[in-house]
């Protein structure tokens, strides 16, 4: 393999990065790089506590409405700990 394909082959790489996530980019060119997106993951934290205070609330007052919602909530949130959603979502296989 040539440099010139070496050099070709990281520019699509870095191409694609700065597509799928640009914060990630723009912070590694700085040199100070945060969390990818796969592993950011603080909104499913948020809700998967906010679910789990509705289910928590619907057990003690014993009320069907909030006990259903906490489920419903806690089950999304664990939607959002799948590291591979955006790919999912756009119709890229995830990475094997």
């Amino acid at each position: 393999m040539h440099a010139h394909d070496e050099d070709r082959q990281l520019d699509g790489l870095a191409d694609r990065l700065r597509h799928d996530d640009p914060r990630f980019a723009a912070d590694f060119a700085r040199g100070r790089p945060c969390r990818p997106r796969e592993y950011r993951r603080g909104t499913a934290w948020l809700t998967l506590a906010v679910g789990l205070a509705l289910l928590g609330a619907g057990i003690a007052l014993g009320h069907g409405l909030l006990l259903a919602g906490g489920l419903v909530v806690s089950g999304a949130a664990g939607h959002l700990f799948d590291p591979n959603r955006e790919q999912i979502r756009r119709g890229t296989p995830p990475p094997s």
